[in-house]
């Protein structure tokens, strides 16, 4: 990172750069694009919250965070969850810290909000992100969803 890193909503402006962002080609199957992530964040409404990661003016990722959705409302109508939704730093980003940023703004949003643990889902996987995650103190529930791995954080 050359400076602070800082989250920014999107905007007109910085719509199409947003739409540009690419992970490494390995990941790709492990994270749906930002179009994908845009397209369900106006689906789902307020409890999408998409935000761009930039350093200074350079754009190096994108994260969505879900907030306070009915997690399975069939088998537990109360049990409502808030987290990391998806998460893409750019492929010529990566490796500086920006990954680490994004969950720890996430973590103080929710917390903010007053949510007391943080989830995320990922792709299982040797090519996952599941190391990262847990390098970050998330551990895993034992449950799936969608296929993927959840985790969990407590705030």
């Amino acid at each position: 990172m050359t400076s602070s890193p800082r989250l920014e909503r999107i905007t007109p402006a910085t719509l199409d750069a947003a739409l540009a962002l690419r992970v490494h080609p390995h990941q790709e199957k492990n994270v749906a694009p930002v179009v994908k992530s845009l397209a369900e964040a106006y689906a789902h409404g307020e409890t999408a919250w998409p935000r761009l990661i930039f350093d200074g003016d350079r754009l190096v990722g994108f994260l969505m965070a879900f907030l306070d959705v009915p997690w399975a409302p069939e088998r537990d109508p109360a049990d409502r969850r808030s987290g990391l939704w998806r998460l893409n730093v750019s492929a010529d980003a990566q490796g500086a810290g920006y990954g680490r940023f994004a969950v720890g703004a996430v973590a103080g949003e929710l917390r903010r909000r007053g949510t007391a643990r943080m989830y995320v889902t990922w792709e299982p996987g040797e090519d996952g992100p599941g190391a990262f995650y847990r390098r970050l103190g998330f551990r895993t529930t034992g449950e799936e969803s969608g296929g993927q791995v959840v985790g969990v954080l407590d705030l």
